[in-house]
C-alpha cells in the first residue's frame, strides 16, 4: 500500500504535468500576451483602476443603504466605456474572463472527480450545467 508522500508525490507531479500542458495552449500563450500587454500599458491600467475604484465606491454606497447620484453613475458609465474602447484595456478584460473560463474548467473536472470518486465522463460534467446564462454552461 502506498504512502501517504508517495500518492503526494503522484498527486504533485501530474499537477505539474497539468500546469505544463495549460502553458504551453496557443490560448493560454495568447491570454498571456494580452496580459503583459496590459500591465505594459500605463493608460490601460489607469482606465481599469478607476473604474474599479468607482465601482467600488458605488458598490459601498448601494450596500449602506446610500442614493447613488446620476453625476456619479455617469461619471462610472464613462469610464467604463473608455476601457472598453481602449484596445489593450479590452483585450486584456477579455483575456480574464478566458482565464477564469480555463480556471472554472479544470475546477469542474477536480471537483467531479471528487464528488464521483472517479474521473468524470463528459456526461458527469453537462449533468452540473444549471442551464444557458447561468455562466456555468460547458459546451
Amino acid at each position: 500500500m502506498p504512502t501517504s508522500t508517495q500518492i503526494d508525490n503522484a498527486v504533485r507531479q501530474k499537477t505539474l504535468e497539468l500546469c505544463e500542458t495549460i502553458v504551453q495552449q496557443p490560448q493560454f500563450q495568447d491570454i498571456r500576451r494580452r496580459v503583459d500587454s496590459f500591465m505594459a500599458d500605463s493608460r490601460a491600467r489607469q482606465l481599469y483602476e478607476s473604474l474599479t475604484e468607482k465601482g467600488r465606491s458605488l458598490h459601498e454606497k448601494q450596500h449602506q443603504g446610500l442614493q447613488l447620484d446620476a453625476v456619479e453613475i455617469a461619471a462610472f458609465e464613462s469610464d467604463r466605456q473608455a476601457l472598453f474602447d481602449h484596445p489593450v484595456a479590452k483585450a486584456f478584460i477579455d483575456a480574464q474572463e478566458e482565464m477564469h473560463e480555463l480556471q472554472e474548467g479544470v475546477h469542474q473536472f477536480v471537483n467531479k472527480t471528487f464528488e464521483l470518486g472517479r474521473v468524470p465522463t463528459e456526461t458527469d460534467l453537462e449533468d452540473d450545467s444549471c442551464g444557458e446564462g447561468c455562466g456555468c454552461h460547458h459546451h
